[in-house]
């Protein structure tokens, strides 16, 4: 699959070297990184809901017109949010018999939060933090690290709201390429992944994961990857020909297809719980990413456990 753009690389040699110091802390790390407090209990919720979907929020710039006597726009911030689907916890991909992908072995889990997106979509510019007028640059559609965003489900059956606050990372065709970014992005999830106990070790792949959750999809839903670019007029020219509605992809390594989807990544750093199973005893509780090795809590009342300090507030 061709590459969107050029930018920095890395030499293969010292790629390797690196990708593979990270794999050996994260394999040497395992007694020392459980899975965080909140992790069960969220993923058990989640897995009541009939149809996994959140609300999404992130940030976007948006420029003033110019001032008088030829002053620089201003720039300010607009809240945006939208309905997702969750699509399971990072390397925790579960077996589908409809899913065709090479699947990774079953040797690492995170604690990570995943979605799927086109990047064509307006949530590209967000979830990367650019300036105005920087929409359109393709180095936006490669793996990179993005901005801070928030994941909010309401689980019915439970009566409980979880907000998932974190740093999202966009995963693209070019995951396991040797460029700068997409090292530094790969880097960063594998610093906080866990190697299962006693599992082989074996050839676990970004891009094969990634590969892994395309197929995890319908085939009407991969071709929607084929559909015209997301959110311009239908009246105006489409200018390709292979860009169409309902279309149903087979082909895991359709050209077009794959050029368009990402697997949008959250490293979770806060997550809120609020529990309203019982009306007239609400309860709420905090959960904060402080690191391995911390012990002392910042809040009164809280407790630091696998690197997480809990503490509960007032609903």
């Amino acid at each position: 699959m061709q590459r969107l753009a050029r930018r920095p690389t890395i030499s293969s040699s010292k790629l390797a070297q690196f990708t593979n110091y990270l794999m050996y802390r994260a394999m040497t790390t395992i007694k020392e990184s459980p899975p965080a407090p909140w992790r069960q209990l969220f993923v058990e919720h989640v897995q009541t809901m009939p149809s996994p979907e959140f609300t999404l929020s992130t940030v976007r710039k948006i420029s003033t017109l110019p001032g008088p006597h030829h002053a620089p726009p201003d720039i300010y911030y607009s809240p945006r949010a939208r309905t997702c689907v969750f699509r399971g916890m990072f390397a925790g991909l579960p077996v589908n018999p409809k899913n065709d992908a090479e699947l990774n072995p079953d040797e690492y889990e995170s604690d990570y939060l995943t979605f799927t997106t086109d990047c064509r979509m307006d949530k590209m510019a967000e979830l990367m933090g650019v300036d105005p007028g920087r929409e359109q640059d393709e180095n936006l559609k490669l793996t990179r690290r993005g901005e801070l965003v928030e994941a909010a489900f309401w689980v019915k059956d439970t009566a409980t709201q979880w907000r998932v606050r974190g740093r999202a990372y966009v995963l693209g065709p070019d995951v396991d390429a040797p460029d700068a970014d997409a090292v530094k992005a790969v880097g960063e999830l594998l610093l906080r992944m866990r190697r299962k106990q006693q599992s082989p070790e074996t050839g676990w792949s970004f891009g094969r994961e990634v590969t892994a959750h395309f197929g995890n999809l319908s085939p009407l839903m991969r071709g929607s990857f084929r559909n015209p670019a997301p959110g311009t007029p239908v009246a105006a020219p489409v200018g390709d020909g292979r860009l169409k509605l309902g279309q149903k992809v087979t082909d895991l390594s359709d050209e077009v297809a794959r050029a368009n989807f990402r697997l949008v990544v959250i490293a979770p750093l806060e997550v809120d719980r609020t529990d309203l199973s019982h009306p007239a005893r609400g309860r709420r509780w905090l959960y904060t990413y402080r690191g391995y090795g911390r012990r002392e809590p910042n809040a009164p009342g809280g407790v630091v456990e696998d690197g997480w300090e809990k503490v509960e507030v007032w609903p």
